[in-house]
């Protein structure tokens, strides 16, 4: 029985990006579906529900891209698209199937929005007196929603400074400073907390400080001690959240944020690395990592790994891939591809090397998109 218009509309609205451009050439419909802007959107937004199943491993001068076990098939970047991320940017944040990035080579910071899936990109004004100041993934965030999407930009000068925020929405095409009301951070000896602020409440809005598990205050002042905050659950379930994991002293320790009001936290997981890994490798040292699909994904000095956190997976390791960094200065960004367009005045990316020599000031390295216009 033949499936109607709209029945197909519904299904492949739920493919990655990847797989609905592998069906192209033997459906006119689905040519016809990849024209239509609101299919675009309507993909985009069932994303949102997803969680990211790729990730970029990046140093300054080196890029690669890999998928976690069984979904190398289903999503993907295009290898031009690649090369173009490795010679001519660098990944700030990835939100919903869009790239932040930062043109490389430059004098001072010009900021775009790409899309690897539909090889577009939009440029985005860089906050005044920010051109030289944006140089790390964890101040600079991208975050999307079901039609739109803002950048936040944190700026923490120093300990015992205010922290300030500018906000970028793309529809309203402007930066909005003092976001956040300014406030103590601290001073590299105060125990560790977290601020959170809803963004979507009115201007009488406060911060709010939750405090970190007892056990993760314990310690954190030691320079092995590396903690940071990843999103926990799917966005259209009730439970989603916020953990929290902690690698200090080659041991991993990870806790879930259970009542936002009282600050309760789980603790989940606590396991030294050298007994996850085994015998497959000697004097593990982790490189980086990060947390894909409820899991811990994590960098030894030359292959990644997965640890399950949840289910069936609880505490089984298995091997993602192999990467070729030799020092410890690289990031996990998460991807996951969809047809989400860029916004307003978004152009193919054959026309950034173009837009990179018209720009005022004086160019400092030769770009070369990859990407032929038609």
């Amino acid at each position: 029985m033949a499936m109607s218009h709209d029945e197909l509309y519904e299904i492949f609205s739920w493919l990655p990006a990847k797989s609905i451009h592998k069906f192209k050439a033997s459906s006119k419909i689905l040519s016809e579906f990849l024209e239509d802007p609101h299919f675009a959107l309507k993909q985009a937004k069932n994303s949102l529900t997803k969680c990211d199943t790729w990730f970029f491993m990046q140093t300054h001068n080196h890029i690669e891209f890999h998928a976690l076990l069984g979904e190398q098939d289903s999503s993907g970047v295009p290898k031009d698209m690649l090369g173009f991320l490795s010679t001519s940017a660098k990944i700030l944040s990835s939100s919903n199937g869009l790239l932040l990035c930062s043109a490389t080579g430059r004098n001072q910071v010009e900021l775009f929005v790409t899309n690897p899936a539909t090889q577009s990109y939009v440029w985005i004004p860089t906050p005044k007196n920010s051109e030289n100041n944006i140089d790390a993934d964890l101040k600079i965030i991208l975050e999307c929603d079901q039609d739109d999407f803002n950048v936040f930009l944190f700026d923490i000068p120093n300990w015992g400074s205010n922290l300030d925020c500018k906000v970028y929405n793309h529809k309203e095409g402007s930066w909005k400073e003092n976001q956040v009301k300014k406030f103590f951070t601290g001073t590299p000896y105060f125990r560790p907390y977290i601020i959170s602020y809803n963004f979507d409440n009115n201007d009488n809005n406060k911060p709010t400080m939750l405090r970190v598990p007892k056990e993760a205050r314990r310690g954190s002042h030691d320079n092995s001690c590396d903690m940071r905050i990843f999103k926990w659950g799917k966005v259209n379930e009730s439970s989603q959240s916020i953990c929290l994991v902690r690698l200090r002293k080659r041991v991993f320790t990870i806790w879930v944020l259970m009542n936002y009001e009282l600050g309760s936290w789980r603790r989940i997981l606590k396991v030294r690395v050298k007994a996850m890994l085994g015998s497959m490798e000697q004097n593990p040292s982790v490189k980086g990592f990060i947390i894909l699909k409820d899991d811990l994904v994590f960098a030894t000095e030359k292959k990644v790994h997965a640890y399950g956190l949840t289910n069936d997976r609880y505490m089984k390791l298995w091997e993602v891939c192999d990467h070729g960094f030799k020092d410890s200065g690289f990031c996990f960004i998460p991807y996951f591809d969809t047809l989400r367009p860029c916004g307003i005045g978004a152009k193919n990316l054959c026309y950034f090397r173009r837009d990179i020599l018209s720009q005022e000031h004086d160019v400092t390295s030769t770009y070369n998109s990859g990407f032929e216009c038609r």
